[in-house]
């Protein structure tokens, strides 16, 4: 069974700032995380009028912030949850290589992102990332398959190729047949799904969610999550960003987030074994 690197196992519970993801040691407990970050920070502007978005817990001396420290292992779904400037949106944006520390360093899967070049950055968010946005963020007046097909176009795929990818991504969501609608031909439930299929035609290291299910109805909402579920059910590392209890029950592990500082770390479900909306039945048995 996968392992936290908070200590939690099964659906243990640990609160306050010493609760600090990526301090246990790890052994021979199978591949590295897809996530490493260590003593990462994010702070704007200078002297007393430094704002903290990301710290983590302070120094008991110094009052300094010592950063935020976090592994994802490969097969998990996070949920990473707080209100208004607790720093997930900070977060996301650095897991996502779309921002840069101020300080510590980041690996995704393996790579250290603190190296890297705008353009070697760019390199890692199209083969490592796979972007869900709020907004769905589609191309108007383009099909759905030229839409799944974008990433594969910039990775520099052959035609042949990125059509034989998207067609499969598009049938792993459902949209087989809707390959040729535009995006104002399809609900926001499908349009969705289509960014959902875009995502992980590059069969990213990671599939990263910012509030997915903000602008769908319940049903759609339901829809997207349980293609998430059964995409993490077969292997996918997911990390999602939302606000809403409901969306987080879907996941294995919670994060939350105050003032730039993990606060809770809760462990719903083993990482080797479904999400907990999925029963093991359903998926081969498999706990």
């Amino acid at each position: 069974m996968g392992r936290t690197n908070s200590g939690s196992r099964g659906g243990g519970r640990h609160t306050g700032p010493a609760v600090r993801a990526g301090d246990a040691t790890r052994g021979d407990a199978g591949p590295p995380p897809v996530i490493q970050i260590r003593r990462v920070t994010k702070s704007y502007g200078l002297g007393d009028a430094t704002v903290h978005a990301l710290r983590g817990p302070s120094d008991p001396v110094t009052g300094e912030p010592l950063g935020v420290t976090l592994d994802i292992e490969q097969g998990d779904f996070v949920a990473v949850m707080g209100s208004s400037g607790s720093g997930k949106s900070t977060l996301m944006n650095i897991l996502g290589c779309l921002d840069v520390p101020t300080g510590g360093r980041y690996l995704l899967d393996g790579t250290d992102v603190g190296h890297l070049d705008e353009g070697q950055l760019s390199l890692v968010r199209n083969r490592k990332i796979g972007f869900i946005f709020q907004s769905f963020n589609l191309v108007p007046r383009t099909t759905a398959l030229a839409q799944v097909e974008l990433p594969l176009a910039y990775a520099g795929a052959r035609s042949a190729e990125r059509r034989r990818r998207a067609l499969a991504a598009l049938s792993l969501v459902g949209l087989a047949d809707r390959s040729g609608h535009k995006p104002n031909e399809l609900s926001g439930g499908q349009q969705q799904r289509v960014a959902v299929a875009r995502a992980l035609v590059t069969a990213p290291a990671m599939l990263l969610a910012d509030e997915p299910t903000g602008n769908l109805d319940s049903r759609s909402t339901e829809e997207v999550l349980g293609i998430i579920d059964g995409l993490n059910a077969i292997g996918r590392t997911v990390v999602l960003i939302t606000h809403e209890d409901e969306v987080a029950r879907h996941a294995k592990r919670v994060i939350r987030l105050v003032d730039g500082a993990i606060v809770s770390d809760v462990r719903q479900g083993p990482v080797a074994g479904p999400p907990p909306a999925i029963r093991p039945e359903l998926v081969g048995g498999r706990s």
